[in-house]
């Protein structure tokens, strides 16, 4: 049945008819297949790696898409879309018009949810077991989850209302100590409790062998001792009773990279009536010596060698998220009231040497970016500085917190947004284009978006200073520009004027515009660029000095338009009564899928090229 090539199977039927051994040669197999197409591509490999017999397993033992089967985050999937027929498409994994790097129900009917937020799976899988039961179905619901992702509030909002509902659903819990940092908190310190009662499953397992082998009366004997299990279990692992008492049945922990063992407690769950949480083990880069020692540099990555583990492109340029940490240090040093908030991915935002200098003064409250925002607003109420430094699209989980606990208190938190913006190849769960606009309209927040990497440390410093909120939000990737001084002060910085058009931008869209500019050069048409550096409060006096010696003003910013920079300023020219065009340029009131940043600029019209023949069409209509 093993055949030399995974474009060769029929998934996910093949996997009914294969042997343990047969499917424990294709585990190796698979792993081949993800470094080799991973390290081509980048994406996420440490936790696919991590996931492969659990994955072999659950797609033997269900029949997806009538099971339905639910990923947490979804950066472990990529063997759930080699076992449903998407082999092929890895060659252009993450590339614009190519298999998305997490599930996507447009993509497969065997995606059942656009998961790329942790946390999720547990409500949406409960949703779907209380419809199935609604509609009288058969079919099994599986939720796999991470350790991870149980630092995360709506994880235990759905247990609560799970364990009490007793709904008929399997819940896998894959524990690898890890979600992209390691993993902190109580829920972590009680897994790792957990994972050392094993000896107590052996005893069961014996118990059970050793008693129905007693001829006529062992079984009566073992189904009395049944009736005592609870009692046993909560005397032997008193750890496992968190889930128990919720109302939901324990198994494990099982070993998540031995499938006969997977297969038979997955069976075993099958049978139960009412949820099951199943607690597989798991390691993070199974399989792959580099992957295993770095399993966060391998969480997500850019094509690496596959001997090495190094990445295939030079990083000597410096990141914003490097700038940012750089920064965030040496202001650290200066004022000791400055501590650093993140939520499970310190080493992602730039914080891993803040953290070494100042362990006491940086705190990562795992996937839990709600709390992250009120335990710093407690931090700001009591005196403190705090940084939270969260990526764009998780901030938008704490919209609430922000608009309550920190901006209407009025309270100095600073909010380090990075990858704002579009960011590529992760996607539509994934892109920063909305912080703009959920931030924009709540009273007392500043804002803010460096040009370049000198910019960034600036803004961090006058954020520090002020008495009230304040976010900086910086794009992913490379840091452009050179070194040199810059001073923050409210004002925008004008760095030409037009007779004909003024382009206002903020953050790296400033080299866009700057290039927009010289092209409208050469066509006879007088484009300034001034680099607006402060999104609320607007610069209002430079403004209206644009407005009075230009004939159109053009926004650019890398964000929706619907709520955005340029909204605000054609919204404050109309207050003021200027009589000018104003065109506004961002992205639209959708979704924007995965592929490279320029090439969905391109296909947006967010490029110089496209820009320019926009500008000019508007200027010779108006003549």
């Amino acid at each position: 049945m093993i055949r030399s090539d995974l474009l060769e199977y029929n998934f996910p039927e093949d996997l009914k008819s294969m042997s343990l051994d047969e499917l424990d040669l294709l585990s190796y197999q698979i792993r081949d297949f993800l470094l080799d197409k991973v390290s081509k591509t980048g994406g996420h490999i440490a936790s696919n790696l991590g996931a492969v017999e659990l994955t072999i397993a659950l797609h033997r033992q269900f029949s997806s898409p009538v099971d339905k089967i639910i990923w947490d985050v979804g950066h472990q999937t990529y063997v759930h879309k080699i076992l449903t027929g998407r082999a092929a498409g890895f060659d252009n994994l993450r590339k614009q018009g190519g298999l998305s790097g997490f599930p996507k129900k447009k993509e497969s009917p065997h995606d059942m949810f656009d998961s790329g937020h942790g946390s999720s799976s547990l409500s949406f899988a409960a949703g779907m077991a209380a419809a199935r039961d609604i509609e009288k179905g058969k079919y099994d619901v599986v939720a796999v989850i991470g350790d991870g992702a149980l630092t995360g509030g709506l994880a235990y909002e759905a247990l609560n209302n799970i364990g009490d509902s007793g709904t008929r659903m399997i819940m896998i819990l894959n524990d690898n100590g890890m979600s992209i940092s390691p993993n902190i908190g109580g829920m972590s310190k009680h897994l790792r409790r957990l994972r050392a009662t094993s000896g107590y499953l052996k005893f069961k397992k014996n118990v059970k062998k050793t008693v129905t082998g007693i001829p006529t009366v062992g079984q009566n004997i073992y189904t009395h001792l049944s009736r005592m299990r609870d009692r046993l279990k909560y005397s032997v692992i008193q750890e496992g009773i968190i889930f128990e008492q919720m109302g939901i049945k324990y198994l494990g922990p099982v070993d998540g990279h031995n499938i006969g063992e997977l297969i038979k407690v997955l069976n075993a769950a099958k049978q139960m009536n009412g949820p099951v949480m199943i607690h597989v083990i798991t390691e993070k880069g199974k399989g792959y010596s580099h992957a295993e020692a770095h399993p966060s540099r391998f969480h997500g990555t850019g094509p690496f060698d596959i001997d090495t583990g190094k990445p295939s492109v030079s990083t000597d340029v410096p990141t914003y998220s490097d700038i940012f940490g750089r920064a965030m240090k040496e202001l650290g040093t200066e004022d000791d009231r400055i501590v650093a908030v993140g939520a499970a991915m310190l080493d992602s935002t730039g914080l891993s040497d803040f953290k070494r200098a100042f362990p006491k003064r940086t705190f990562d409250v795992g996937i839990a970016e709600e709390h992250a925002v009120t335990f710093s607003a407690g931090l700001a109420r009591n005196g403190l500085k705090p940084v939270v430094s969260i990526y764009s699209t998780f901030l938008q989980r704490a919209y609430d917190e922000i608009i309550e606990d920190v901006c209407l208190q009025e309270l100095p938190v600073v909010f380090a947004l990075d990858r704002a913006g579009v960011v590529g190849a992760d996607g539509e769960t994934h892109h920063g284009i909305f912080d703009l606009s959920y931030l924009n309209h709540m009273p007392n927040m500043n804002i803010m978006a460096p040009a370049d990497r000198s910019e960034l440390p600036a803004m961090l410093r006058y954020a520090l200073s002020l008495d009230g909120p304040c976010a900086v939000r910086y794009p992913r990737g490379k840091a452009s520009g050179e070194e040199h001084e810059v001073t923050i002060d409210g004002k925008s910085l004008v760095l030409s004027t037009g007779s004909d058009a003024e382009i206002w931008t903020v953050g790296e869209m400033v080299n866009t515009a700057l290039e927009v500019s010289a092209e409208l050069k050469e066509k006879g048409i007088s484009a300034g660029v001034i680099n607006a550096r402060h999104i609320k409060p607007l610069d209002e006096e430079t403004l209206k000095e644009s407005a009075g010696r230009t004939k159109l003003i053009v926004t650019l910013e890398d964000n929706v338009i619907s709520g955005g920079f340029g909204q605000a300023v054609r919204s404050r020219l109309a207050e003021n009564g200027a009589d000018i065009m104003v065109m506004n340029a961002g992205w639209p009131d959708s979704f924007i899928e995965h592929g490279s940043c320029g090439g969905l600029k391109e296909k947006y019209g967010l490029d110089a090229d496209s820009l320019t023949e926009r500008i000019c069409d508007l200027i010779e209509k108006k003549a």
